[in-house]
């Protein structure tokens, strides 16, 4: 397992003092291209389900799948945070079900924490991989692998009743052990009252410049899916369009000719 440069720890720490830079990745090329630019942390998303797969949700990803991804990240990474998802039904039977799967995420694949979906609910497992010394970031609002339960992607505590839940499923988080938060799909007010009323930093994806830090989909912000535009992503670049150029060079190139040329081959 790689040493952690920002530790869950010092994570913690960082709460209120210097806001916190997470990206999503999933293989070694990308893992060390954002560790050159300066991130704290790479979570390795359940995500990688729509994003690398092209599902339509999370709730196909396995463990096997995350535990390959991470590993390829952790090979693209010198000492950077590492997180993995905890895919759907790798955490919800039972605690030590949680901690058993948590365990090859930190051992097989060498993540430094786990992160795993859901507040109160979640507790109990929460606390017992924490009690184990495996760090755990929590992750509540919109959470994707209730999808089904939701009706879709739409965010959430937007009325009284829902606010509330959500303040207590961040408090629950906090107490179980959670080292950190993600706090997804949600109005920037109640981003605001959860990040001043608990003792953790919150990771906010739509959730407001409230929170302690902020993550999203490399590929996202890359712009690398041009039909893919949600209130919450801003775009650093357009991939897309320049993948697009460069490869229809290369085609054009081939079927003039002209590469290979001399400069890209061997002998004489």
């Amino acid at each position: 397992m790689k040493t952690a440069g920002l530790t869950a720890p010092e994570f913690r720490a960082r709460k209120g003092a210097e806001k916190l830079v997470v990206v999503t990745a999933y293989d070694a090329t990308f893992a060390r291209l954002v560790e050159q630019a300066g991130v704290d942390a790479v979570l390795v998303g359940d995500s990688l389900g729509m994003v690398v797969q092209g599902r339509r949700d999370t709730l196909g990803v396995t463990l096997d799948h995350v535990l390959y991804h991470t590993r390829c990240v952790a090979a693209g990474l010198s000492h950077t945070h590492l997180i993995a998802d905890m895919p759907f039904l790798t955490y919800q039977v039972s605690p030590e079900e949680a901690l058993r799967n948590a365990g090859r995420l930190v051992q097989e694949a060498g993540a430094h924490a786990v992160k795993l979906e859901g507040g109160a609910r979640s507790a109990p497992a929460i606390r017992r991989v924490v009690e184990a010394g495996i760090p755990v970031m929590g992750h509540v609002g919109l959470t994707p692998q209730s999808v089904h339960q939701f009706g879709g992607y739409r965010v959430q505590g937007r009325d009284e009743a829902a606010a509330r839940r959500l303040v207590e499923d961040a408090l629950a988080v906090a107490e179980a052990g959670a080292y950190a938060l993600v706090l997804e799909g949600i109005p920037a007010p109640l981003a605001a009252e959860i990040t001043s009323n608990i003792p953790i930093p919150t990771i906010g994806i739509g959730a407001s410049a409230h929170c302690d830090g902020q993550v999203l989909v490399l590929y996202d912000l890359l712009g690398m899916d041009d039909d893919f535009n949600p209130k919450f992503l801003k775009k650093y670049d357009r991939l897309s369009e320049r993948i697009r150029g460069a490869v229809s060079r290369f085609r054009d190139e081939v079927h003039a000719g002209v590469f290979p040329d001399k400069d890209h081959s061997f002998g004489g």
